[in-house]
């Protein structure tokens, strides 16, 4: 008997059962930038993740953690019960809050951030409900979970000069009854630009109606200390999220959180998936916030570096670079063909065993060590000229 080898499905060649408009979806890529091995270790600044892993003391304390008092044999706390207590604290000191106290009620909590924004979807668009708007350039897993749900998604553009909305665009957008919007994506500061919201992006979202939910992305809270949780309780159509991935340090954990009102939160609740997060998981994220005053303290020097890059990187005459209130900074290369030119050298920049990221029609460069710092000022220099 003999067997023919038939060749593997691929996406061009989807199967028959699965949804035709995927194939036309981009996933999202981790660690993009050329397919060449680096010659030396490389220096991950493409994710805007700490450069700080966690104390070893830390380490150990959640290692007995994990020891001693985690049942592997059990489901983790479906609840989130203490953690959502301790994050409810946190953001109530972090915002200097001292009315308006924010609960328990009012917190969600997420694998990632990414959890988060898929059930807020699922909360206010799926089945033909509505739609999204975004600003571009910003994070891509807004427009990609929409559409993995279905979800028509609406772009404004942001300016050329400043990357502030185009609100014009975007009041025309919301008003649209055609294509109703019922979600709003705010990013404070955006990614990957690094802009925070100006005051007129702010009146605007203040001025919409409440049947359009505005979700205000706040992952790099830490950085930039400006939020507007304290505005939470006049906007019942207003939902914070923030992340344990960024500034403290738990981005292989994935556990991210919204801040809203407890209707919306409760929600938020009925549609996540149980036991999204693993124990341990939860374990870290109690233990950081413990112990958040001395992870924190090194955020001054990511401010002081990022402003060092960012002052060397203008010193590049063929670099257009914009100021960061994030841990990362956005530039641009100037002249003829720039996408083609950016893509190369990221491409180089992994070789030498620098990782950034292109994307949004520019190049975010994360701040790492002043080691890494000092190799990435170096190498975008030399690669540049």
């Amino acid at each position: 008997m003999t067997t023919t080898y038939q060749q593997p499905a691929t996406v061009a060649t989807p199967l028959p059962f699965l949804r035709s408009e995927l194939t036309r979806l981009q996933a999202y890529t981790p660690h993009p930038g050329g397919t060449e091995e680096p010659s030396v270790e490389i220096d991950r600044l493409d994710t805007n993740e700490s450069p700080y892993d966690l104390p070893v003391v830390l380490k150990q304390e959640l290692a007995q953690i994990w020891e001693l008092s985690i049942e592997s044999n059990r489901y983790p706390d479906g609840g989130h019960n203490r953690l959502k207590a301790a994050i409810a604290s946190y953001v109530m000191e972090s915002s200097a809050l001292n009315q308006a106290p924010i609960l328990p009620s009012q917190i969600s909590v997420g694998n990632g951030s990414d959890e988060l924004l898929r059930s807020i979807l699922i909360a206010t668009c799926v089945g033909g409900a509505g739609s999204i708007m975004v600003a571009g350039p910003t994070f891509s897993m807004y427009g990609i979970l929409a559409q993995t749900l279905g979800i028509p998604v609406v772009s404004v553009a942001r300016s050329v000069v400043n990357f502030e909305v185009d609100l014009d665009a975007a009041r025309s957008a919301t008003r649209d009854r055609q294509i109703p919007i019922r979600v709003v994506f705010m990013v404070h500061p955006n990614s990957p630009t690094g802009n925070a919201l100006t005051a007129a992006e702010l009146d605007w979202m203040r001025s919409l109606p409440t049947d359009i939910l505005v979700v205000i992305d706040e992952a790099y809270f830490e950085f930039s200390q400006q939020t507007v949780v304290s505005e939470l309780a006049q906007h019942p159509n207003w939902i914070v999220l923030r992340t344990f991935s960024k500034a403290l340090r738990l981005a292989a954990h994935r556990v991210g959180y919204a801040v809203g009102h407890p209707q919306l939160i409760a929600t938020l609740e009925q549609v996540r998936l149980p036991y999204n997060l693993p124990s341990i998981s939860l374990a870290a994220a109690e233990l950081v916030l413990q112990h958040r005053q001395s992870l924190l303290a090194t955020i001054p020097e990511t401010i002081s570096e990022r402003d060092r890059l960012f002052t060397a990187l203008t010193k590049i005459a063929n670099l257009q670079v914009w100021s960061s209130d994030a841990n990362f900074i956005y530039a641009r290369i100037k002249g003829a063909n720039p996408d083609l030119a950016m893509t190369e050298l990221v491409a180089q920049l992994k070789i030498q065993g620098t990782s950034i990221r292109h994307t949004g029609g520019g190049l975010r460069i994360s701040i790492g060590t002043p080691a890494e710092n000092e190799r990435t000022m170096l190498r975008i220099s030399q690669l540049s000229t």
